[in-house]
């Protein structure tokens, strides 16, 4: 599996740590980018931009992205702002194998100032063995992934809700 990977200063030892267990475990980690030393402040939006973008661009449905911060939520808020990533963060197992089995998620967020590093791992292991069931989960991704839509935001104000609100 090949991994496009990023972080901000809070989470650089986590960073590192992920990915050389991505590489031991013979994964492809194809770009890494975030400072070297947690003294040298950076943006995580800027990093889940570059990430999540490069990700995208590549094309292969199987890619994966591997985003952190001090928390994960941030650098999450901003990757889900790009259209066609799927982001979730995550702190225990059950979460990190749902996001891939029921939610196609395809970048995985964690927080270096909230998770050891042998929870860390254990998450992402449960998301890389995971795979996405589809059948009513791919319906459910689908309306997801519209929500971005130009056409998803007008039909959105102009119809009533599927549960008979108006």
């Amino acid at each position: 599996m090949r991994w496009y990977v990023g972080g901000d200063h809070g989470a650089v030892a986590l960073r590192k740590h992920l990915v050389e267990r991505l590489r031991a475990g013979g994964h492809e980690v194809v770009l890494e980018v975030g400072p070297d030393d947690p003294s040298d402040s950076i943006d995580y939006p800027d990093i889940a931009v570059e990430v999540c973008r490069t990700l995208l661009a590549e094309g292969d449905p199987a890619s994966r992205g591997l985003l952190v911060c001090g928390t994960g939520q941030g650098i999450a808020m901003a990757a889900n702002r790009i259209p066609g990533i799927r982001a979730a963060v995550v702190t225990e197992p059950l979460s990190a194998r749902m996001a891939r089995t029921h939610n196609d998620a395809n970048v995985l967020c964690m927080g270096g100032r909230v998770l050891g590093l042998g929870l860390a791992e254990e998450l992402l292991r449960a998301f890389v063995e995971a795979e996405f069931e589809g059948g009513r989960h791919a319906r459910r991704v689908g309306k997801i992934e519209a929500i971005s839509s130009p056409a998803a935001a007008t039909s959105a104000k102009d119809s009533p809700s599927e549960h008979g609100e108006s």
